[in-house]
């Protein structure tokens, strides 16, 4: 599921947030517009991609902040955070006071694993102790015990003038089950779905135990929810580049199609060591897209998605992208505009 008897229950997007180097408030400024605008237009959740050391969001918390004070309902995401670049007890603090600021709307995604290219930025990411740092999934279990409450330190009570938690500072109540990790393994859905996660699920997974891209998928949706306590009912997340085209002008269909077209060679086959496998952008028409979407074996298990945004197209593209997924993709697959 969703089929045609049971619609789509949440629709969100996600967004790089590219911006020029030289001049980088525009691409910040272009984000928010863009959020404010998926509010207006009723949908869900919206998701900001976290990029380091690139011409992207490199502080996703920070750019929802601001994000908070534009919008007033919908939900707000990060897809993901790599914890790797994180110290988990400050990382809390600074979703607890997010959420605090949405009142209660964020939705934090985050990975693990080594920061991309780590030999040539640990020096300056971890001086020191780069070489003892700890990137498994023991990085996530410690911001979850913080978000969720669990205690930082031995110390609390008064000293003086001030008053001392033991735990972190604020504390939001509903954030730990508000949750993502953003997995492409079975061992990464398995870990998720047996500490309470919600699944975030995208465009890339690891070829590991066959190489149809739905199937994978598929397989990663179904051990998540084996090893939830919610089973059938732990939320999962569905993201995949979607590109209608009803209103977009000539110019617009023929550099869209010229976009997906690039980029379909490397869905062909699994890439590098890792053998990632990488799902084909979807371009056409909403009940073209509608159509292949509920032929996708994991697009029928679930019931809520964060459609991505492609990468390096304009503002006025998004816009476009944006308002065709809310008027004429959602209706197609049984949404309804909050």
């Amino acid at each position: 599921m969703p089929l045609p008897t049971r619609p789509l229950r949440k629709l969100g997007f996600l967004t790089i947030g590219l911006f020029d180097g030289d001049d980088p408030r525009p691409g910040h400024e272009s984000t928010l517009r863009i959020i404010e605008l998926g509010e207006q237009l009723g949908f869900d959740s919206a998701w900001v991609r976290h990029r380091h050391l690139q011409y992207g969001i490199s502080s996703p918390v920070a750019v929802l902040a601001a994000a908070t004070q534009r919008t007033t309902r919908i939900e707000l995401g990060t897809a993901v955070i790599p914890l790797g670049w994180e110290n988990p007890l400050r990382l809390a603090e600074d979703l607890a006071t997010v959420d605090i600021l949405s009142g209660g709307r964020l939705n934090p995604g985050v990975s693990v694993g080594p920061p991309m290219h780590y030999d040539r930025v640990k020096d300056a990411l971890h001086p020191g102790t780069a070489d003892l740092e700890d990137f498994s999934y023991e990085r996530v279990r410690r911001l979850l015990g913080f978000v969720r409450g669990e205690a930082a330190t031995s110390f609390s009570g008064t000293e003086g003038f001030e008053v001392f938690s033991d735990r972190v500072q604020p504390h939001s109540p509903g954030l730990g089950s508000r949750m993502w990790y953003g997995g492409a393994s079975l061992r990464s859905a398995r870990w998720a779905g047996e500490h309470g996660m919600n699944f975030l699920t995208s465009s890339v997974v690891k070829a590991e135990e066959s190489e149809d891209f739905a199937q994978i998928q598929l397989s990663h949706v179904r051990e998540f929810r084996a090893r939830h306590p919610l089973g059938d009912q732990a939320r999962v997340s569905q993201g995949l580049v979607v590109i209608p085209t009803d209103s977009a002008s000539p110019q617009q269909r023929a550099r869209y199609a010229e976009y997906a077209a690039k980029r379909l060679p490397r869905t062909a086959t699994p890439r590098g060591p890792a053998r990632m496998l990488f799902a084909p952008d979807l371009v056409g028409t909403a009940a073209e897209i509608a159509e292949r979407l509920y032929a996708h074996a994991a697009f029928q298990e679930i019931d809520e998605v964060a459609f991505a945004l492609p990468f390096t197209f304009e503002h006025e593209d998004y816009v476009q992208i944006l308002t065709d997924i809310a008027t004429k993709l959602g209706p197609e697959l049984g949404w309804h505009p909050a």
